[in-house]
């Protein structure tokens, strides 16, 4: 399948990709720059993500730290290599 990017910038996506997608007249859709591709997916199978969902996504299973823990692990490292 191929489409045509019209004078006003809008390109037709064909019909039995939009049927396939349930994307219909007023479907909302991100747009999404990768390089060479362009991805288009429809808003609403983009899960909104909330602070709760990527809370230890780092796989971290100490004890919490607080900033400054943080900061003088940070200079000790520093210094360590200096």
């Amino acid at each position: 399948m191929k489409t045509k990017l019209s004078s006003k910038g809008q390109v037709v996506l064909p019909k039995a990709i939009r049927d396939r997608k349930g994307w219909t007249i007023g479907s909302e859709l991100t747009v999404e720059d990768r390089g060479d591709i362009v991805v288009l997916r429809r808003i609403d199978d983009v899960p909104a993500t909330t602070l709760d969902d990527v809370l230890g996504c780092t796989g971290y299973d100490g004890p919490r730290r607080s900033l400054d823990d943080m900061e003088a692990a940070i200079a000790r490292g520093a210094r360590a290599r200096g």
